[in-house]
């Protein structure tokens, strides 16, 4: 009873038709001889972060110990609530593209920039650009023939000069001393995002205002390309597999989840990397398998993937989901004081 009971508090448990024990149960009172009361002694004692790969624009890492709420907390705020600088206004001087003004103002919109918004203050309504609330780039190009080009060329990009307007071509447009007061190099992530094609006659004459902001105000402020978690897979065999079974196995489940190896002379199936487990639950369609294989989910051990737009690094990105987290507990609580503090006078 006590494993039974153990088992339906921690799995999220997978069958064919149907996925079990998908809601939360560890609340107090929920269990019989169970103290699910929240303790700050256990939830050090049992939490913890594992670092499975890292770099300036993705990060992916175990968190262990937690409760969802939680963890899609985190992937929210790192969504929605985590500022970056990003073109707010465009001012257009001219424009003989293709492109229709307002189509192109969306496209430069959702450039990443990268520049660190904690060195820049709100705009707010009324406010004029300054070095210390904004970041100005300016966009002067305008496409011609390229005379010097072969006489059989067919590729415009030797036909023309300027046949394609990139982020390359975005210059930044320093208001009083901000190139010299601003350590970073404040420029578009990428060099080769494509805004529009020119030909021959056609120009670009534009001026672009970025502005912190948040997701949850408009997308392109999202420092994050993705933000996701997921359950850590459980795959359990019953009995052991071998032969023909083994292989058969292996093919139920995402390359590299299924290993096979040689005991006393016999292949034989082990679990190898479950992390690599999509739950697609092939294996429970197989009659011959299925009876086999009890497949899980563990409750409280989320795999968070962070990919940045190259605005932040996706590890800044994390960092600041956290402190907005606390910040967020720290104003709850002090309404909570400020609640009790006024029923009591």
């Amino acid at each position: 009873m006590a494993k039974h009971t153990s088992q339906f508090r921690t799995r999220v448990q997978l069958e064919e038709y149907q996925v079990k024990n998908t809601h939360a149960v560890d609340f107090p009172g929920g269990f019989h001889d169970y103290n699910d009361s929240w303790n700050l002694e256990n939830f050090r004692k049992n939490f913890k972060i594992e670092i499975m790969k890292i770099d300036d624009e993705e990060i992916e890492f175990d968190m262990i110990g937690i409760d969802a709420s939680v963890a899609n907390a985190y992937r929210r705020i790192m969504l929605s609530e985590v500022p970056t600088m990003a073109i707010e206004k465009v001012v257009i001087y001219n424009n003989t593209s293709i492109v229709q003004d307002e189509v192109l103002a969306h496209r430069l919109g959702l450039i990443p920039i990268a520049a660190n918004p904690k060195l820049f203050e709100d705009f707010k309504p009324g406010d004029s650009p300054t070095n210390k609330n904004s970041i100005t780039f300016k966009l002067q190009i305008k496409c011609s023939k390229n005379r010097s080009a072969p006489s059989d060329a067919t590729d415009p990009e030797e036909i023309y000069i300027n046949s394609k307007v990139t982020t390359k071509d975005l210059k930044l447009k320093p208001i009083e001393d901000q190139q010299n007061a601003l350590p970073d190099n404040l420029r578009p992530v990428n060099e080769d995002i494509l805004i529009a094609k020119l030909r021959p006659g056609q120009e670009i004459d534009l001026e672009m205002i970025c502005i912190k902001g948040i997701g949850s105000d408009h997308a392109k402020f999202s420092p994050v390309a993705t933000a996701s978690y997921r359950l850590m897979p459980e795959i359990i065999l019953k009995e052991p597999v071998t032969g023909k079974r083994a292989k058969k196995l292996a093919k139920c489940f995402p390359e590299g989840v299924i290993g096979i190896k040689e005991i006393k002379g016999t292949k034989t199936a082990f679990i190898d990397k479950v992390r690599l487990d999509t739950c697609s639950r092939q294996v429970l369609r197989d009659p011959e398998l299925k009876e086999c294989v009890i497949l899980n989910k563990i409750r409280d051990h989320f795999i968070f993937c962070i990919e940045s737009t190259g605005a932040i690094p996706a590890t800044e990105i994390f960092r600041e989901s956290i402190r907005i987290l606390k910040q967020k507990c720290h104003k709850f609580l002090e309404e909570i004081d400020h609640n009790t503090t006024a029923e009591d006078n």
